[in-house]
């Protein structure tokens, strides 16, 4: 056994009737790292999360979670998890330190490590100077620092945060996630989540689910690197005409935009600037802008849904 090895998710599958919200998926989240789970709503993301914390029983397929089969021995297998669902646990009518202590007796936490235990999850989520007040009268934002104290007062190995952000204002947004990025240093962490930047300002690792399939699985630096794209645009002080262009080192296709502007289609491993500027010197064509295409997180998530959507014949 991997002893870095946190879960393995092996072809997970949950129907409702006919339908699959969780289509044949498998990945796995190894120790210290923080995995974005990326998709459009109703893509099959928080029934995925509630079946790998156990509140859902798949319909097909295995998760396990540090080498326990979660079927086979959940109590044992759920110890080593923490999990903040889409809409957090609370209790609006005790204390903060009333939930975090009820909250430590149901994880089983000895007696003599409750206060302790308590303490490292307040300091943790920023939580020291509300012990005392009412959940209910808590901002959003401090409410779901409380749920995410919850899930991690027993230290799991794993926590899973089911879209942690949703409906809180941009400065609780940006508190949140400075925390998961926080988390991602003593624990493992699988962030769920519609929101792009959310992905790239805190994960390692991101996996997109579509229509509950997942149809992307990356590293940050490898999507960034999709999202540099695969064409250049020129403009020069003399007359160029596209065949002028056509033969240099991986163009595909050059494009003259109306502005007399040439856009140059190329393959995504083989950018063609260097070549294109050697030819102008040479040719004294006079080259004063060169401006690669960038596309947007946005552009590949919705170039890949989209592409999904289509191979299953959808509108």
């Amino acid at each position: 056994m991997n002893s870095d090895l946190l879960i393995q998710v092996e072809n997970l599958s949950r129907y409702y009737g006919s339908r699959a919200a969780v289509d044949d998926i498998s990945f796995e989240l190894r120790r210290g790292e923080v995995l974005g789970f990326l998709g459009p709503n109703g893509a099959g993301k928080s029934t995925t999360m509630q079946v790998i914390s156990g509140n859902l029983a798949p319909s097909e397929g295995r998760v396990v979670i540090n080498g326990i089969d979660i079927l086979e021995q959940p109590r044992q297998a759920k110890a080593a998890l923490g999990f903040l669902p889409e809409q957090p646990p609370l209790y609006r009518e005790l204390t903060v330190d009333e939930y975090l202590r009820y909250c430590a007796g149901l994880n089983r936490i000895p007696r003599s490590r409750i206060s302790q235990a308590m303490e490292s999850a307040r300091e943790h989520c920023g939580l020291a100077d509300v012990g005392a007040r009412l959940i209910g009268n808590l901002s959003k934002g401090y409410q779901q620092r409380v749920g995410i104290a919850q899930a991690i007062i027993h230290s799991p190995d794993v926590v899973i945060l089911d879209e942690p952000t949703v409906g809180l204002d941009p400065i609780q947004i940006r508190e949140i996630r400075h925390l998961i990025r926080t988390l991602g240093e003593q624990h493992s962490v699988i962030l769920s989540t519609h929101i792009l930047p959310e992905v790239q300002a805190t994960c390692d690792r991101v996996q997109i689910i579509s229509q509950g399939r997942l149809v992307l699985s990356d590293t940050i630096e490898g999507l960034e690197r999709r999202m540099q794209g695969s064409s250049l645009t020129a403009a020069f002080r003399q007359q160029v005409e596209p065949a002028d262009l056509t033969d240099l080192p991986g163009v595909m296709e050059v494009e003259m935009l109306p502005d007399r502007r040439l856009q140059l289609h190329h393959v995504v491993d083989q950018n063609p600037a260097e070549a294109l500027v050697e030819r102008s010197v040479a040719q004294g064509w006079g080259l004063y802008e060169l401006v690669p295409e960038r596309m947007s997180l946005e552009d590949v998530f919705v170039d890949i849904t989209c592409a999904d959507r289509l191979q299953e014949g959808e509108p």
